[in-house]
């Protein structure tokens, strides 16, 4: 179980946006699944990154095996639609409270 929050570019339009997270959604369901998708729009950074100051900010909650993410999270690093990523292992007691995996069932990585 992994979180994932991409920010785009802020001088981008709404569609641009959220085309560039289809297509990262896309590349999420060629190695694993997409648990739940929410785009956040518009929002002002604390501080300036690579002179922009306002991003779109989408997360993604998604299933995967380990090492299943490094080819997105590639891609993620050289899109030019991406200004920053995190990519993070939930720990199975916070899957399990999102709903994400069984009270039964444990996750391995």
């Amino acid at each position: 179980m992994y979180e994932l929050m991409v920010i785009c570019d802020g001088d981008l339009e709404n569609a641009e946006a959220r085309k560039a997270m289809d297509d990262v959604q896309g590349r999420i369901s060629e190695i694993g699944e997409v648990a739940s998708f929410d785009f956040w729009g518009l929002r002002d950074f604390a501080y300036e990154i690579n002179h922009k100051t306002r991003g779109y900010y989408s997360v993604i909650e998604l299933r995967a095996e380990p090492g299943a993410m490094d080819s997105v999270e590639r891609y993620l690093r050289i899109a030019d639609e991406v200004v920053r990523h995190k990519l993070i292992r939930l720990p199975d007691d916070e899957a399990q409270r999102r709903g994400l995996i069984d009270a039964g069932s444990t996750n391995s990585h």
